[in-house]
């Protein structure tokens, strides 16, 4: 009867370690970050954005037209 119970006992054990080493996995995978990005920097304000987002003009960056132009007019 000892003989069982330490057989079970060692079973749950390997299945409770099997079953919180493949959450870890999991875990892992799901807080990989995505692509990495060039962040820019306003030249009117001086937000930082990423460069797919802002607005350029003759090699400057800006965070919208308005800031486009209000930069290019002054």
């Amino acid at each position: 009867m000892g003989k069982l119970i330490f057989f079970i006992l060692v079973g749950v054990l390997i299945f409770w370690g099997i079953r919180r080493h493949l959450r870890g996995v999991k875990k892992g995978d799901e807080e990989s970050p995505g692509e990495e990005e060039d962040m820019v920097c306003c030249l009117h304000c001086g937000i930082h954005l990423p460069k797919s987002e802002c607005v350029s003009s003759e090699g400057k960056f800006f965070c919208s037209d308005e800031h486009r132009r209000l930069h290019l007019e002054s």
